[in-house]
């Protein structure tokens, strides 16, 4: 396979590296945030700003408790040093991009040659799900960044070791992975394969017999790394905190990670869900090789190739784990994707040569294909905020706030968009198990000067629908805005239990970044 050659090492990985950010941020800066996690991970992170509340989450005032914040804090930071926060959301995933891209290109290197690095990082960019997890501003395109770091100190120690200083870096990148989502430990389940290896004498791999005190030190920098969070968490509860915060610790250390793993209540999907629904297109082209591969490695299997059997037995244990747990989506598996690419580079110039050895002139077409494909991933960054267009909730909100003049407005069977884009206070009576129109009938009776924001479906039992006001659709509904006066009495609804109040200080339903004031 011809790849492109450099003179020095650090000018082929700065070239792929380039490449990596050019393809992964193309359209930066053009795009608004467009799913419920874009726009939920965003306004978690500005009202970290706004309120300088930083170790428990918050949702519009609520506390938010699916998902550690490490995410967030970086989306925040970058908010912060950038004062674009619809172009801080997708840094986090270009980060990732080219640590990815480097991690591939080294192992390669080291593992094999340079060559074969090159096409390691090259067949990682050339993935469509590449694309479809780090161009989007969500916590699966920040966690592969832990992720390829401890993938990388692991190989680094297993394979070309003895090397205990990147083992602890590795074991320090699953704690704060961890910390970003709970699956950040996924590159401790190379031991498994490593232990078999050592145990069979696989050739390739490091034993390191008799330094069980020294595996075990990585335990303790997999706490540390989780630590940066925790241990300010655990003080701030003990200093000041409620029911709130102790419901919150509870949720985020048991329920969303093993209650969650071995009983999903979302993204319930059968077990061959990955097999047939994600992998068939979300790890093109790569997947058109496997009649090939397939023998391939299973003849340096037979060979008792430790490399093969760590980067294969790794890829299978994280689809095995994911395969597991009854809630299943089609990001989940990519942190797989590194290991699986770096299996596959050093058998492509032996498989190129195997199709193309009788048909020379079929090599050029490969290499145009190759071009051709990673321009379209080039044009259609640009093409896609285009094609998007403007969030719909961002236009909802916008007339929302010319409609009522900018009063306090009332929010039921809300989305994070209704929040994130919002200009002009809010309230709400909590996002989980949210209440109907009566809640919202309660509170306009007590303040007539407040508005509500209405869904269609709930606007006739409530209130009179010739006196509400349409506003644009969502994709999820039909939205009205309703004063006091659009009351028809039929409603006797009591007062709801919790009310939470909450206003940019800024305005971020224009994305701009808030620093100042707080959300009550």
């Amino acid at each position: 396979m011809s790849v492109p050659r450099f003179k020095s090492l650090g000018a082929e990985r700065l070239a792929l590296i380039a490449l990596s950010l050019v393809l992964v941020g193309a359209g930066l800066g053009w795009r608004q945030p467009m799913n419920v996690d874009e726009e939920r991970f965003l306004g978690v992170a500005l009202e970290m700003l706004q309120s300088g509340n930083w170790f428990i989450p918050h949702r519009a005032a609520e506390i938010y408790g699916d998902k550690p914040p490490l995410f967030m804090w970086t989306v925040a930071l970058f908010s912060y040093l950038t004062g674009s926060p619809k172009v801080a959301l997708f840094l986090p995933g270009l980060l990732s991009a080219a640590t990815l891209t480097w991690v591939l290109h080294d192992l390669g290197r080291r593992l094999w040659n340079r060559r074969i690095g090159v096409i390691a990082a090259l067949l990682f960019l050339a993935t469509y799900q590449s694309y479809s997890i780090l161009r989007t501003g969500q916590i699966d395109s920040f966690l592969c960044l832990w992720v390829a770091l401890g993938f990388y100190g692991m190989v680094r120690h297993l394979l070309l070791g003895p090397a205990w200083g990147w083992f602890y870096a590795a074991c320090l990148a699953m704690g704060l992975g961890i910390i970003s989502k709970g699956v950040g430990f996924l590159p401790a389940l190379m031991l498994l394969p490593y232990a078999f290896a050592v145990h069979q004498r696989w050739r390739g791999v490091v034993a390191l017999p008799g330094q069980g005190w020294r595996w075990s030190l990585g335990l303790l920098w997999l706490l540390a790394g989780c630590a940066v969070w925790l241990v300010p968490l655990l003080v701030s509860i003990a200093q000041g905190g409620g029911a709130a915060e102790l419901a919150y610790l509870k949720e985020i250390l048991l329920r969303q990670t093993a209650s969650r793993y071995a009983n999903a209540w979302d993204h319930r999907e059968p077990f061959w869900y990955f097999f047939v629904k994600v992998i068939p297109q979300y790890w093109l082209p790569l997947i058109f090789a496997l009649p090939w591969l397939l023998p391939a490695w299973r003849q340096q299997l037979r060979k008792r190739d430790g490399r093969t059997l760590l980067l294969l037995g790794w890829v299978a244990l994280v689809l095995l784990f994911f395969t597991l747990s009854s809630g299943k989506r089609k990001i989940y598996i990519f942190p797989a994707l590194p290991g699986l690419v770096l299996a596959i580079a050093p058998l492509l110039p032996w498989l190129l040569k195997r199709w193309f050895h009788r048909r020379p002139g079929w090599r050029k077409v490969f290499t145009a294909v190759a071009m051709v494909w990673f321009c379209l991933w080039f044009v259609r960054g640009w093409a896609e905020p285009l094609k998007e267009g403007r969030n719909p909730h961002d236009t909802l909100m916008s007339e929302a706030a010319r409609a009522t003049g900018g009063a306090e407005l009332v929010l039921i069977n809300w989305r994070e968009g209704h929040w994130l884009f919002a200009r002009q206070p809010i309230v709400h009576f909590g996002f989980t198990g949210q209440p109907n129109a009566d809640a919202a009938v309660y509170w306009l009776r007590q303040h007539p000067t407040a508005y509500a924001l209405i869904p269609a479906t709930e606007l006739g039992r409530c209130f009179n629908a010739e006196q509400a006001r349409k506003l644009d659709d969502t994709s999820r509904a039909e939205w009205y805005v309703v004063g006091a006066g659009a009351d028809n009495g039929r409603c006797q609804p009591t007062a709801p239990r919790r009310v939470y109040h909450f206003a940019w200080a800024d305005g971020p339903g224009n994305l701009q970044l808030a620093v100042q004031g707080s959300g009550t």
